[in-house]
């Protein structure tokens, strides 16, 4: 056997049958004397000298440290779920038994609860990945039209900007809502808000592209826009309103939320229903994408259905408390819906580019992104103020100044 000098240390020649620690492969402490000599042509290797015992033990803590992480990470705890009868009122829902999260879950604990089987996951991701759609959709866009400097295509802005902000906010609200009763209510506060902004923003669309041309610069057509946003004040005030009726006269309520929000539907698709109805065969009709607005009013269909209605879930309470009941299927149906809506506009703004522009006013900034600024104020001091009246009011505190006379006067 080889006789191995004093002054040579062990080597790490790597993993593997007849590897790992061994003394034949060496280094001397000279400047690499006698390396060939004893087969030193490993590519990996550790030499053990002078401190380098402490620095190894040092690395190996480390990597511990290191490897621990994952392993800290997996053993989080996914937060408690309860039944209908183990949470306040305020948080049930219709025919949902089951799958309820804490009623006073920290912030952590509701986006862990995204991660989680509840009755809420579905909600989430069934609006925050058509989110990352609808912004792709919208990126793709951004190279191909002009923003800037085009005001034609100012209404598509707005509209584009509001189907990637409803979605999310929804996927928010629903994440969030169970820290607290107070927190449920301002998080649908801006969940209604979104979605009247939305109807604003189809309204701003579909004042520029889809309406008839024997409208076009009629007073409908001028007075369309101010409407809308007279309508989103109307849509997030009265569904704002109706959670407070929501525990006592919950149809009441139901029916004054369903109506905040087909209201200012009705109104912005009148003009793609005189599209449909009256204007087939005559000089108002242009039928490039009314497959679209059909497809887009269909599942706009299914979408009010399922809100109002509670079905499934309604027939067979428990059964669908997870996948399957309306507000999951009511999600899908308006992201669908919107995805047709979508491509109806593209259609008509680039199909009717040429008449439209010669024949009325160009967009301008305050018929569009001027509104949507305003209604977007107006909102936000809406759900400020319902939000106010669900704080608890400040307390005073007295305080008592001793007068000349030994008496205690309160201020």
């Amino acid at each position: 056997m080889k006789r191995i000098p004093e002054h040579l240390f062990p080597v790490w020649a790597g993993p593997g049958r007849g590897r790992g620690w061994s003394w034949p492969v060496c280094i001397t402490w000279e400047g690499g004397e006698g390396l060939q000599s004893w087969g030193l042509d490993s590519a990996v290797w550790c030499m053990l000298c002078r401190g380098g015992r402490e620095k190894l033990e040092q690395a190996c803590q480390r990597g511990k440290g290191a490897l621990q992480l994952p392993k800290a990470m997996l053993q989080l705890k996914l937060p408690r779920l309860f039944n209908i009868h183990q949470v306040p009122k305020v948080f049930w829902e219709d025919g949902i038994m089951s799958g309820y999260r804490h009623p006073q879950s920290s912030a952590l604990d509701c986006i862990l609860s995204s991660f989680q089987m509840t009755n809420e996951t579905v909600n989430i991701w069934t609006h925050f990945l058509p989110t990352w759609y609808f912004l792709w959709r919208f990126f793709v866009l951004c190279s191909t039209v002009d923003f800037l400097f085009d005001s034609y295509t100012w209404p598509l802005l707005v509209y584009m900007l509001l189907i990637c902000i409803y979605p999310f906010t929804s996927s928010c609200a629903h994440t969030f809502s169970t820290m607290s009763p107070e927190a449920r209510h301002i998080c649908y506060f801006f969940d209604y808000g979104a979605l009247s902004l939305y109807s604003l923003g189809c309204a701003i669309a579909y004042g520029f592209y889809v309406m008839p041309e024997c409208w076009v610069n009629s007073r409908l057509h001028h007075h369309f826009v101010p409407i809308a946003i007279a309508n989103t004040i109307f849509c997030t005030s009265t569904s704002c309103y109706s959670r407070f009726l929501e525990l006592h006269f919950p149809h009441r309520s139901k029916i004054l939320r369903t109506g905040a929000f087909v209201i200012p539907f009705m109104f912005d698709n009148i003009p793609l229903f005189y599209r449909l109805l009256l204007g087939f065969g005559g000089g108002c009709a242009h039928t490039d994408s009314l497959s679209s607005h059909c497809y887009h009013l269909l599942f706009a269909f299914l979408t009010c259905f399922l809100f109002a209605s509670h079905l499934p879930e309604r027939l067979a309470p428990g059964r669908f408390d997870y996948i399957g009941h309306s507000h999951q299927l009511f999600h899908i149906c308006a992201v669908v819906g919107t995805h047709f809506q979508m491509e109806a506009i593209l259609a008509d703004m680039a199909s009717r580019r040429a008449w439209l522009t010669a024949h009325s006013a160009v967009p301008s900034f305050l018929g569009t992104l001027g509104a949507l600024a305003l209604g977007i104020l107006l909102n936000l001091g809406i759900i400020g103020l319902f939000s106010a009246s669900l704080l608890p009011p400040p307390k005073f505190t007295t305080h008592r100044t001793p007068q000349a006379n030994g008496s205690v006067k309160d201020e």
